[in-house]
């Protein structure tokens, strides 16, 4: 399934500035374990949010959300 971008930035809460400023948000595909056998079954995906202002990124599991 593709997704696109339509450019809009969402605001979020960004705990390094203390204020809510403009976000870019993905979903990423990222794997758990660290060893190589299986690793193909430990992929999860993780909301990720970068701040547009600093820069901080922060990674949640979707799966936790």
């Amino acid at each position: 399934m593709a997704t696109t971008n339509d450019g809009v930035d969402m605001s979020e809460t960004c705990s390094d500035c203390g204020r809510d400023t403009p976000h870019a948000v993905s979903v990423q595909i990222q794997t758990e374990s660290t060893k190589s056998e299986n690793a193909e079954f430990s992929r999860e995906p993780y909301r990720v949010s970068e701040c547009q202002v600093c820069g901080a990124t922060t990674s949640t599991r979707m799966n936790n959300a």
